[in-house]
């Protein structure tokens, strides 16, 4: 069927053609022979995390699942939990409408309606972070919905209605931040906003079950009887989403309304400024720089000391360094916390700390290092320059260790005050985190494709659960290596095995 050129249907299939090109792209490698392999492996993770969330469910559901008040609250608690993450994936996601030039400049200089691709991308920003969420929460919601009935397969049209949500706050905070402070400063603090929404309310639990119960359980707050007596009645209507996830198909149905309308009234509303606010912030890459002359004179320096400057300066410059970092910085507040608050005391506590470090050292050299070694705009210069590639890549991975090193030092040295061998253990498991993050990101690196012009700016998806899992494994390694169990080889071999995978599936390059 040939369909009406610019008509929402065409854009929606050219998004779709897009989408579908880079997935294939990002799974195969340029390989379809590992098709075969990496569906077993997929099969292998599914299995793997829903049982993982049987383990999770299954003593809750064996003591009886009612909707009382406490359970009224552990659910929804949890649901805020997944929710603060999709607003914060969809506020940075929208941000990236109207600041990825792509294909745009082609599409707002033609007789296309920059109104429809506006409805048809938002509706996809939409889509991606139902689909994200959906996934992450599959395992759970399966699980219940075997183990206590399948009315719980209700939380997936919850999912649809929180994502939908979200997407149309996201795009009302974008719209209102260009309005009041302009499209230069707009990405900016959207970054910082998303940071801060995706990890502020985690933060903010952990905080109080550090302070009032003395561990990071975030389950500690939601099963506090102070807590379950200052909630609202059952009668309010706060808890219709969590009646919703429980299977109510009367709140469900009101759930849903409420999200995609939002997300309708907010793409009706904003969809005409679409195409001045994507040109206006498009053109800031050809605002001149009204930076003072440095007055720093040349010094004498090695050829990796200038590229670690260099790199350094880059990773100042990017544009979506705060995206990438600033949330495995703001999770580090907890640990931190607990330290303080249990500085001298034993060292059960420190046993908690330790997989957390381990666990954003291996996320912020994830990021760091695509942002150095991937996100290079310039490969063309760098490669046709007198200097040894080998250098240039020892120099990138030097500068990301550094922020690495320079990041975790102050806890490593409160740890190392209160218990040195938890410091000791600590600073090996990050080091390792940090290392096969950076080697994923040297594996995957790989100069954009013309066809991949949206991928640019987005780093791989394989190598960003590839680097999840590994950071996983090695936290589960310091976990059992600061509680004296030989066990710490079994997760340290499956780290291995997922550096191994990541090889086998890296990209093929010429």
């Amino acid at each position: 069927m040939t369909l009406a050129p610019a008509s929402l249907a065409w854009f929606a299939r050219h998004e779709l053609t897009l989408a579908w090109r880079e997935w294939l792209a990002m799974m195969t490698g340029g390989r379809r022979a590992r098709s075969f392999g990496l569906a077993v492996f997929l099969l292998v993770v599914v299995g793997l995390v829903h049982l993982l969330a049987f383990g999770l469910v299954a003593p809750w559901v064996k003591t009886g699942i009612v909707a009382d008040k406490a359970t009224l609250v552990m659910v929804t608690g949890s649901g805020l939990l997944f929710w603060t993450v999709m607003l914060s994936q969809a506020l940075e996601s929208i941000t990236r409408v109207y600041y990825a030039r792509s294909d745009l400049d082609l599409i707002l200089s033609s007789p296309a309606s920059s109104q429809r691709l506006f409805a048809i991308r938002t509706a996809s920003v939409a889509l991606t972070t139902v689909a994200l969420t959906g996934l992450l929460a599959s395992p759970l919601i399966n699980m219940l919905a075997i183990l206590d009935g399948p009315h719980w397969l209700s939380a997936y049209g919850v999912v649809v209605a929180l994502g939908a949500l979200s997407t149309a706050i996201a795009l009302a905070i974008t719209i209102a931040l260009f309005r009041f402070v302009g499209p230069k400063r707009t990405r900016l603090i959207a970054q910082i906003i998303a940071a801060i929404v995706g990890a502020g309310f985690i933060i903010g639990i952990q905080a109080a079950a550090i302070l009032y119960y003395g561990n990071m359980s975030r389950f500690s707050v939601f099963q506090s009887a102070d807590v379950i007596a200052a909630a609202p009645d059952l009668e309010s209507l706060f808890w219709l989403p969590a009646h919703a996830l429980l299977g109510d198909g009367a709140a469900l149905t009101i759930v849903l309304i409420i999200g995609l309308g939002a997300l309708a009234g907010m793409i009706a509303l904003t969809a005409s400024s679409y195409g001045h606010h994507a040109i206006s912030a498009a053109g800031l890459s050809h605002v001149r720089s009204q930076r003072r002359p440095s007055i720093r004179r040349f010094g004498q320096a090695s050829q990796r000391q200038v590229l670690r400057l260099k790199e350094w300066r880059l990773l100042q410059r990017d544009p979506w360094l705060l995206s990438q970092t600033l949330m495995q910085i703001l999770y580090l507040v907890p640990p931190a916390l607990l330290l303080w608050m249990n500085f001298g005391s034993n060292g059960g506590a420190y046993v908690v700390v330790v997989p957390v470090l381990v666990m954003a050292s291996g996320q912020l050299a994830g990021g760091l290092a695509w942002l150095a070694i991937s996100g290079e705009d310039a490969h063309d210069l760098v490669v046709t320059a007198p200097i040894s590639g080998s250098i240039v890549l020892i120099a990138k991975v030097e500068a990301v260790m550094t922020i690495i090193a320079i990041v975790l030092a102050p806890l490593l040295l409160l740890l190392a005050i209160a218990s040195p061998y938890m410091a000791f253990v600590t600073a090996i498991c990050a080091a390792l985190s940090a290392g096969s993050a950076t080697a994923i990101q040297l594996w995957f690196r790989v100069v954009a494709k013309r066809s991949m012009f949206r991928r640019r700016q987005v780093a791989s998806r394989a190598a960003t659960l590839s680097e999840a899992f590994a950071s996983i494994m090695w936290a589960a390694t310091g976990a059992l290596l600061s509680a004296s169990s030989w066990l710490a080889l079994a997760p340290a071999f499956i780290a291995i095995l997922v550096l191994c995978f990541a090889k086998l599936i890296s990209p093929k390059r010429a």
